[in-house]
């Protein structure tokens, strides 16, 4: 197994919820398309309990985690407002520690454009 190490550009992982894995899976391809991210998964089937307009609501989503890097947040933000069907898309950005060689190289060359 190939030792973890300090990626020297850090990659940050974005949560994203839809309303259903469709809708996931195109937001999904188009901001890999786009090279706003490097990777998409899918996380069907996930249930959500939030606050919206005063009440409280349920409801099943698909959990849409984004593999990207800090210099792509901003573009990708504005992107997933473009294409997210909710009003108020959820944007959660998260730090990762650590993360392989191998897999911090593949990410970063899938973030270049050609």
């Amino acid at each position: 197994m190939p030792e973890a190490t300090s990626p020297a550009r850090p990659i940050r992982l974005v949560l994203t919820t839809t309303a259903n894995p469709e809708e996931a899976a195109r937001l999904g391809r188009a901001l890999v398309e786009e090279r706003l991210a490097a990777c998409a998964t899918l996380i069907p089937a996930v249930q959500s309990i939030y606050r919206w307009q005063g009440e409280v609501e349920s409801a099943t989503e698909t959990l849409l985690l984004l593999k990207t890097g800090p210099e792509q947040l901003a573009a990708l933000e504005a992107r997933l407002d473009e294409l997210h069907s909710y009003e108020t898309p959820e944007f959660l950005v998260l730090g990762v520690e650590a993360a392989s060689q191998p897999y911090l190289e593949w990410l970063q060359e899938s973030l270049r454009l050609p």
